[in-house]
């Protein structure tokens, strides 16, 4: 902790020094990707609170994830301004709302509803409205939009159409569907999330009183990605505000990638005039990112069109020179998934941590594929997505669990013989489905297993923090990172979509799947819309620290038509293309890699199922060569046997057993029961790697043998 007020300040540069020592009045801090924002406007409160300008208790920081807010307490507690409320808008707002209800309702606040889909179902089935999986996921969240953007029923058709919306439904059908469940939850006395922003909005228009006693607690307020403030929040902010002017907004318009939520970069751009004496800072020095890397980023931010590129940021690396990055083009989708996985295994070979490398797509539907290569190739990930580590419904059963174990102590059966915290923590764990190997492939039974191998691998560590800790200590601990959204870190490389990586950054970054069609998305028509897929590209581009890799393919599905192109928001910056298995270096803007499929793809004409003849396109069932749905002739016997070899070889290399095979590589061993290499090698998941390793043990088993360990490397 720093001992004065004026030791705050060391260690920024003189931007973030601007930007701490504007105390009064109203401030705008136009922060590119990695230069240091949550720094700057942290050290700017603490600076405030070790001077004695601002009282801990009357600063409200407000920003957009619960991550966000913990990491900002934490860095506001070390430098000694730990009373500081760092909140989102909707905690801060159902704080309030919870205080004040009773004097301004009476009674008790309605009950949250957490998750509003299935509401939203009820509310289309009493409208005589079918809507499928997908469609229920939109309609919800056309619903959020229309609050946010306080739309009402009645009105919402109309201002879709003002606002060339595509919706997911005809417009006059989801204002029925929205009004059905407005409805509903009158009817059962809950409130959603939107509704607790609305009412606290409500609540502090309708009553002086209350507005004014909100106010004199909190006098100065900072708001963190102010691009993404919607005009539901800031309306709340402005009755946070009243006629004062203590405000501090941080934020960038070229990394607004909500509007679908609502989000718009205006109240950011207007700031300025809403406020025309306002201290405008701007931060460009750019910590995160290798030259190479903001060269690209930069490039991609010089085409693009409309007011949030007027007010772009010209960023200026801080760091030495890395690679260059990497442009890499594939005749199909597995392949290009195939090559991915090979080049991340290259890096963690190499010494990049797999936790410091990304794969990140435009939407979750594409993962399915990447989650398989990465099998394949012995490669740990995870799988990041909307839903917080400590809201899964797997942590809060081992919680639960855990919570039980630790009240009953030395009664618990479970702990006999468990002398450690670790050992105890897996006992318990492994009645909700934690177990010493990993399940193999991919899924939702992998992604609870990682969320319980995240708890085993905290206990060792806050065990090995705390020499002597017991379970209920652990249990503690747990409680405080649920309530700070401190969640730990899952080992393994990260999938996520370009929407999920906002925020973080990585010192690998594979930019995959980059295609007309899917970026900018096929949906995105308007000018408008097509600028916000291209500031998506460049928040992907900007997670990079040093590594970066941009991939395409030319067709989905092995021996498609070749008809893909590559977006056009690398038009100009990619270098010229060359010939099919050469590099060609493009004089400081990267190098073009044309992968080629591995020889088994190189195949004319669709893939089609050996059983019933169809054209296959999902990655397990062209593993398989059939339907996942059509009958298989798998030698159960011989999966069987292939399984226990697995789990005995697996043990000895110490490994997870989907790193030597995965389930559907063994069941399509097991179908096709090659009798050599060649045969085996023509197995989607085997490769040459894999044929080296393991490839005499199978063909032993396959022929009825045992088959027997061989050298630990390749």
């Amino acid at each position: 902790m720093p001992e004065t007020a004026d030791a705050v300040l060391d260690g920024l540069d003189p931007e973030q020094r601007e930007v701490a020592l504007a105390l009064g009045g109203p401030v705008c801090v136009l922060a590119g990707a990695g230069t240091g924002k949550t720094r700057a406007i942290t050290h700017r409160i603490a600076y405030g609170v070790r001077a004695g300008v601002l009282q801990p208790a009357t600063v409200l920081a407000v920003t957009f994830t619960n991550r966000a807010a913990g990491e900002m307490r934490g860095r506001l507690r070390q430098l000694g301004a730990g009373g500081v409320q760092a909140r989102t808008f909707h905690s801060a707002a159902l704080r309030q709302l919870q205080f004040f209800w009773p004097k301004a309702v009476g009674g008790e606040l309605p009950r949250l509803l957490e998750r509003k889909v299935q509401l939203v179902a009820e509310a289309a089935a009493r409208c005589r409205i079918r809507l499928d999986r997908n469609e229920l996921r939109d309609v919800t969240g056309e619903i959020e939009w229309a609050k946010v953007t306080q739309t009402v029923p009645a009105d919402y058709p109309a201002v879709v159409a003002k606002a060339l919306r595509d919706a997911p439904r005809d417009p006059a059908e989801i204002g029925q569907i929205y009004a059905t469940y407005e409805q509903l939850k009158r009817d059962r006395s809950v409130i959603d999330f939107e509704d607790v922003l609305l009412l606290t909005v409500a609540i502090l228009q309708d009553r002086h009183d209350i507005a004014d006693q909100v106010r004199r607690q909190y006098q100065h307020f900072v708001v963190d990605e102010y691009q993404d403030v919607s005009p539901l929040q800031q309306r709340l902010l402005d009755l946070w505000l009243g006629d004062r002017d203590s405000l501090c907004v941080v934020g960038d318009a070229s990394q607004t990638i909500y509007s679908f939520t609502g989000a718009t970069p205006d109240h950011l751009l207007n700031f300025r005039t809403r406020h025309p004496g306002a201290t405008v800072v701007r931060l460009v020095r750019d910590y995160r990112s290798t030259p190479q890397v903001v060269h690209l980023a930069n490039g991609l931010l010089s085409q693009a069109r409309g007011r949030a590129a007027e007010h772009r940021l010209e960023l200026v690396s801080q760091r030495g020179p890395g690679p260059e990055p990497v442009y890499a083009e594939y005749a199909d989708e597995p392949a290009e998934a195939e090559g991915t996985a090979r080049r991340v295994r290259d890096l963690i070979a190499a010494g990049v941590p797999a936790g410091e490398i990304a794969v990140l797509y435009r939407i979750n539907a594409q993962s399915e594929v990447y989650e398989q290569a990465l099998a394949d190739a012995g490669v740990p990930y995870q799988l990041r997505g909307a839903e917080r580590f400590f809201e899964r419904q797997e942590v809060r059963e081992a919680g639960i669990a855990l919570r039980g174990a630790a009240r009953a102590g030395g009664n618990d059966s479970l702990l006999d013989g468990a002398e450690d915290l670790p050992a105890q923590v897996r006992a318990v764990l492994s009645t909700k489905g934690w177990t010493t190997e990993p399940p193999a492939g991919s899924g939702a039974v992998r992604d609870r297993w990682e969320s319980l191998a995240a708890l085993v691998r905290l206990a060792e560590d806050f065990a090995r923090a705390r020499p002597g800790a017991t379970l209920s200590d652990l249990v503690a601990e747990l409680d405080e990172r649920a309530a700070a959204q401190h969640a730990p870190t899952v080992q393994g490389v990260t999938l996520a979509s370009l929407h999920a990586a906002k925020g973080l950054e990585w010192d690998a970054v594979f930019l995959v799947g980059l295609t007309e069609g899917m970026m900018p998305i096929t949906y995105a028509k308007t000018d408008e819309q097509v600028e916000e897929e291209r500031r998506l590209l460049y928040v992907g581009v900007t997670r990079a620290r040093v590594h970066l890799t941009l991939s395409w393919s030319l067709s989905r599905s092995p021996g498609g038509r070749a008809s893909r192109r590559p977006t056009r928001f690398l038009k100009g910056l990619r270098p010229g293309s060359g010939a099919l298995g050469t590099t060609v270096h493009g004089g400081g803007q990267g190098s073009v890699e044309r992968g080629s499929a591995p020889a088994r793809r190189r195949q004319r004409g669709p893939v089609r199922c050996r059983v019933c003849g169809a054209t296959l396109t999902e990655a397990g069932a062209m593993k398989l060569m059939r339907c996942e749905d059509c009958p298989s002739d798998m030698d159960e016997g011989l999966y069987e046997r292939l399984r226990d070899w697995r789990a005995e070889r697996a043990g000895e290399l110490g490994q997870p057993a989907y790193c030597v095979f995965t389930d559907k590589t063994l069941m399509a061993i097991a179908e096709r029961v090659p009798a050599t290499g060649g045969e085996l090698a023509s197995i989607a998941g085997v490769g040459t790697r894999k044929l080296n390793r393991f490839g005499a043990d199978v063909l032993a088993i396959c022929a009825g043998g045992e088959g027997g360990a061989e050298a630990d490397e390749d």
